[in-house]
């Protein structure tokens, strides 16, 4: 499913009037946060779920991007979470993966869930209201 995710997330910026590039790197950001939903948060467990959820706020003329993933997990905390540009970190094969959200997203908030499992929440502000998003007046 992370590759149909992918897809959701290179169109809805695309209806968003998002550039390729930023496009590219809000998918990366998606990716890298189901991936660590998956593989840290669920512990590659296949019975739990990982929530993906697409937002335009505020919903009649959108000027963000929402981007929330949900997994079932114990949750972390952030402010644990190791410097990947550190030197003793800098070649390690992970590690980058909120490194990266926080770099390509304007805004990234990591919260511990009470009911369990942590949630992401990511924003991208949009350069203008796209034409496809604005609410058409009824006839």
């Amino acid at each position: 499913m992370l590759d149909f995710v992918q897809v959701v997330s290179d169109r809805v910026g695309a209806l968003a009037g998002l550039d390729d590039d930023t496009i590219h790197w809000v998918g990366v950001s998606v990716r890298e946060s189901v991936i660590n939903a998956i593989k840290h948060g669920n512990k590659l467990d296949r019975d739990k779920q990982v929530v993906v959820e697409f937002a335009f706020v505020p919903l009649e003329t959108p000027s963000s991007l929402v981007i929330t993933v949900v997994d079932e997990g114990d949750g972390f905390d952030s402010d644990e979470v190791a410097d990947p540009l550190a030197p003793e970190n800098v070649l390690k094969a992970s590690g980058r993966g909120i490194f990266f959200m926080r770099n390509f997203m304007d805004d990234v908030v990591l919260r511990k869930r009470p009911e369990g499992g942590m949630e992401v929440t990511m924003t991208k502000r949009l350069p203008s209201v796209p034409h496809s998003l604005v609410s058409q007046p009824a006839k």
